[in-house]
């Protein structure tokens, strides 16, 4: 069987890939076994400022510019919603927090996302001695229906195998691969966590961090924004919230853990106060580089191998601009930037 690609991983990476390839109208298979799941855990929220330190995500603007219409088209292609919108409300805790966020609203790349008021109004079952500052053009992605559904399209057309991808059985002819009975003419890796066990591509830095997060109900919490202080706390419906996460740089299991629970609970008990009640806990290894920028580019001795990776804590943002950056460098030729070109660490 002849195809133009094999994309091996459908976290939110692959799938953005693949829906690259969808429009271009490419064909390509997709090779899944579920051993990565951060993309599965993940909160999905889309924020572009960083509240710790009241400083722009990086392209910010671009990213949103890209990402918010992929993921409206996707819902129209589906007939479901995956994008919930929302405002974020920054918890804060002295003075010095209130003179920062003014101070914020100087950078121009900050001031179309804060507004210049601080909320003073008191939330029900908030705690929040100073106030808030509100956030705009955030939101959730449902990361784990997004990716359900896409996986079941795939399915529905014979385009995904679910099974492991074994790297050593990748033949190499002139021009063209070939892995078990398909000839292509890339491969692109988008493995997260995963590849580290990838011969070709595992010399590059990628660093993982396990996050874990916590599901609550608490009927007496009236909010609906996202409430952002030590952790997040997402609102998600039917008086259940979404409470993270957790960094944990030791563990590199993707087992919820009893000190990541206990972790999210005494900071949870810092930020709210009303009962709630714990429903679930969830684990996942993030893919992390040492200079917070993705992995994208081709293997250097191996063309037709391309990575697609790295993506962070930010994934749902970063996701179809990086995928749109690797699209056009392997199908148009168009120089990736330095600062995601894998050639960086050659």
């Amino acid at each position: 069987m002849k195809l133009d690609y094999i994309i091996v991983g459908l976290g939110l990476a692959g799938l953005a890939f693949a829906e690259q390839l969808i429009k271009a109208n490419k064909s390509f298979t997709v090779f899944e076994d579920s051993s990565q799941t951060s993309s599965l855990v993940a909160g999905g929220v889309y924020n572009p400022v960083i509240l710790k330190r009241f400083t722009p995500v990086w392209n910010a603007k671009q990213q949103l510019e890209l990402a918010l219409p992929f993921y409206e088209s996707l819902e129209e292609k589906f007939q479901t919603t995956f994008d919930y919108k929302f405002q974020t409300k920054k918890v804060f805790k002295s003075i010095e927090d209130q003179n920062n966020w003014f101070t914020a609203l100087d950078n121009p790349k900050l001031v179309e996302f804060l507004e210049p008021n601080l909320d003073h109004e008191q939330k029900q079952g908030v705690i929040s001695i100073f106030g808030f500052g509100n956030v705009k053009q955030t939101g959730r992605i449902d990361t784990k229906k997004l990716v359900d559904t896409y996986r079941a399209y795939l399915e529905k057309r014979d385009m995904i195998r679910f099974e492991q991808f074994k790297h050593q059985q990748i033949k190499f002819h002139s021009n063209q691969v070939q892995y078990q009975d398909i000839d292509a003419s890339t491969i692109v890796f988008c493995e997260g966590f995963g590849m580290r066990e990838n011969i070709f591509f595992n010399y590059l830095p990628l660093n993982e961090v396990k996050g874990e997060l916590i599901t609550i109900h608490a009927p007496n919490l009236k909010i609906d924004f996202q409430l952002k202080s030590t952790l997040f706390v997402l609102p998600l419906g039917e008086d259940n919230y979404k409470v993270g996460a957790t960094f944990n740089w030791s563990d590199k299991t993707s087992k919820p853990s009893k000190e990541g629970r206990e972790e999210l609970i005494e900071k949870l008990n810092k930020v709210i106060d009303v009962p709630y009640t714990i429903l679930s806990q969830t684990a996942g290894i993030r893919p992390t580089i040492k200079d917070r920028r993705p992995l994208v580019g081709r293997q250097p001795a191996f063309p037709n191998l391309a990575i697609l990776n790295g993506l962070g804590t930010r994934g749902v943002m970063i996701a179809p601009t990086m995928a749109d950056a690797l699209f056009n460098y392997l199908e148009k030729g168009k120089e990736l930037d330095p600062e995601i070109d894998i050639k960086r660490f050659e």
